[in-house]
């Protein structure tokens, strides 16, 4: 009895818990926890009803879906209630799945779809002879608010479609807002002084419920379409994939990565795939759904509670979480930024312990109003340096701390600010956020300007990284980036340090050699001036030739250069004035590193006038490489389909692109004809 009263206790602090926080997620769409914690306080409630079934309420949180709709909107009652579903965490969870429905249908063979499971917010749209006449939160489940005329403002919902379908029907989605729109939105916010939306997620939702339409349109919002809901009056395909092929051919847009799977074991080779892939995604995934294909087998298989038999969300491991910031430090970049970091309580996200956290600069840090000691929202992108997203401004005691950077650095015994490496003097440039540095041969900054030269996007000298590059600064062979070519008059040397052996040091050589014929754009943008990106480099490349011509320019001279304003001129004449690095740039000359190009007439060029964009997996060369002899050649380069693209080249695994192509009549070339038309035209 007393393991009865302890459990009733928990299950009714977990309740309280969800239904706090499924009203800060679904209604203020402002979350305090993560995902991952989420999931896991709805497991262990689950997990104690199961337990202990007599204790199991109509309105427990596992018997429900979201939270109850906004009334301002309006609200439609759903004729078939839109369901959550049921998570899987491990392979043997998901096995566990399989088994259980194969035991309900007596048969373990069956097809199955594999869908990414999209971080959106669920809608429903019903349309009535061909028009599309109402759109719906998922709300509860049961009841969701009325958001009709901002899904108008969605170009990819179609307004109508053809007269041969059901008199009445309704198709399921999700309304996304991309990655590249959902940065873009959180840049205009802060130029208008607007708080920032934590993620797409959340951007999507607060995008979706809006009171005016205005502001929905203006948002670059997105949709799948999923499954259809239901259909009167009209036939229907027998499966779940010939119906989402049936909604393809309706002009509904689904999602190109889904894939009939026959068998589990297909299932868990397509959810690694996306593990690993799903960071090159263009919206946000938490995970895959699987879904039973055959309608009949899902019809038998029926709901349990709020979630269908037949289908369960594979989760992919946790990107976000909350933790404590314990104190902000200071690092120096290579261009002599004094950068805050944050040091944080550790804290397993997507199984990775993270105990450090990007924060940008102090500008970020007050506008967010991240303060020492707060709860923080920590969020790991793949292989990208975790960054604290924001506070959790209620879980506040009083005893945070806001955060002043000169007050961090100053130094008592100089009375000043002083850079944390070197001890000089710190500076901010009028008209900067930043604090810089004052010393150029501060060694933090040369060891990182090292790791910039040498990066993928410059001079892409495999096998030179941070930690190869630390070893070589701290055993002095190497003190800047012109040092890279001079190593192999250094080869004993390099024989003795730690994990360097014969082969090592023979493919870092060759790197080092391969990377003197880089293109001159390259060179420019590897040597890390300041407010020079890739864009700048390939201009600058494109009008003086040389780095010769490049550093006798004048400041008229480039500011003629469309883009370049007088931030950007005057950084490159500061560059080149000073002797340190003339010295370099000669240094490089002398070993043979190429820093002119013969300059060609565009006209003349043989891919002049031709657009190429790039999907999939190229295996000749990287993506960088491919796009370099491209621009080489006198072509151009685009980031997606549309009808100025003159070819698409499809290597392995391509994405939506390829449909895309295919819809607009776009001609497509596969990776050896592509290499043939190098070939020809170089």
């Amino acid at each position: 009895m007393a393991d009865l009263a302890e459990a009733q206790k928990r299950i009714e602090k977990l309740r309280a818990e969800i239904n706090h926080h499924n009203y800060r997620y679904y209604v203020l769409d402002s979350p305090e926890i993560s995902d991952a914690e989420y999931d896991a306080l709805m497991r262990e409630l689950q997990q104690l009803e199961g337990q202990y079934p007599q204790l199991l309420t109509p309105d427990s949180p596992t018997q429900r879906v979201g939270a109850e709709p906004l009334e301002a909107l309006g609200v439609v009652e759903h004729p078939l209630p839109l369901l959550s579903l049921g998570n899987a965490f491990s392979g043997e969870e998901l096995l566990a799945w399989h088994t259980r429905i194969s035991r309900l249908l007596g048969q373990a063979s069956f097809d199955l779809v594999g869908e990414h499971k999209i971080d959106g917010l669920a809608v429903a749209l019903t349309y009535e002879n061909g028009r599309f006449v109402t759109g719906a939160t998922r709300g509860d489940g049961f009841r969701g608010e009325d958001i009709t005329q901002n899904l108008r403002t969605i170009r990819s919902i179609p307004l109508a479609v053809p007269k041969d379908t059901p008199p009445r029907f309704e198709v399921r989605g999700e309304v996304f807002l991309p990655v590249d729109g959902f940065h873009r939105l959180n840049q205009e916010r802060e130029k208008e002084g607007l708080p920032l939306f934590a993620n797409p997620r959340n951007a999507a939702a607060g995008s979706v419920r809006q009171l005016d339409p205005k502001i929905t349109a203006r948002r670059p919002l997105d949709i799948y379409i999923y499954m259809l809901g239901y259909a009167e009056g009209g036939a229907t395909p027998a499966t779940h994939w010939e119906t989402l092929e049936y909604l393809k051919s309706l002009d509904f847009k689904v999602n190109p990565n889904n894939r009939r799977l026959p068998d589990i074991g297909q299932v868990e080779s397509y959810y690694q795939t996306w593990v690993e892939k799903r960071e090159k995604l263009q919206y946000e995934a938490d995970g895959i759904v699987v879904k039973v294909n055959q309608l009949d087998l899902q019809q038998r298989l029926g709901d349990v509670g709020r979630e269908p038999r037949w289908a369960i969300a594979y989760k992919f491991p946790a990107v976000q979480g909350t933790t404590r910031l314990i104190d902000i430090g200071i690092s120096v970049g290579r261009t002599g930024t004094l950068n805050p970091y944050a040091i944080l309580e550790p804290v397993s996200v997507g199984g990775v312990t993270i105990r450090q956290a990007a924060l940008h600069n102090e500008d970020d840090i007050r506008r967010k109003d991240i303060r020492i000691g707060d709860t923080v929202i920590i969020q790991r992108a793949g292989e990208v340096i975790p960054e604290v997203v924001g506070p959790i401004v209620s879980k506040r005691t009083g005893k945070e701390k806001e955060f002043d950077l000169l007050e961090k650095v100053y130094d008592k015994e100089k009375k000043r600010p002083a850079c944390p490496v070197c001890g000089s003097e710190v500076l901010q440039p009028e008209g900067e956020v930043m604090y810089y540095c004052s010393n150029a041969a501060c060694p933090a900054q040369a060891q990182q300007r090292i790791e910039h030269f040498a990066s993928r996007g410059a001079m892409d000298i495999r096998g030179i990284g941070e930690n190869l590059t630390a070893t070589l600064f701290q055993k002095g062979l190497i003190k800047d980036i012109a040092d890279l070519y001079y190593l192999k008059d250094r080869r004993e040397q390099l024989l003795g340090l730690e994990k360097m052996g014969e082969k090592s040091v023979s493919n870092m050589l060759d790197a080092i050699e391969k990377s003197k014929n880089r293109p001159l754009a390259r060179v420019i943008l590897a040597l890390g001036i300041r407010h020079i990106g890739e864009e700048t480099a390939e201009l600058l490349a494109g009008e003086f030739h040389s780095l010769a011509e490049l550093a006798a320019a004048s400041r008229e001279e480039l500011m003629s250069i469309d883009t370049i304003g007088p931030k950007i001129a005057d950084s490159i004449m500061a560059f080149f004035r000073q002797e340190e690095n003339r010295d370099i740039i000669r240094r490089l000359k002398e070993a043979g590193v190429k820093l002119e190009e013969k300059p060609m007439k565009a006209e003349v060029l043989p891919l002049s006038g031709m657009e190429f964009v790039l999907t999939g997996t190229l295996e000749a060369f990287p993506r960088k490489e491919a796009e370099d002899r491209i621009k080489a050649l006198g072509g151009t380069t685009g980031s997606s389909v549309t009808r100025k693209t003159t070819y698409l080249v499809v290597g392995a695994e391509p994405g939506s692109k390829l449909d895309k192509a295919r819809s607009l009549g776009t001609k497509i070339m596969n990776e050896a004809e592509f290499r043939q038309l190098l070939n020809q035209k170089g």
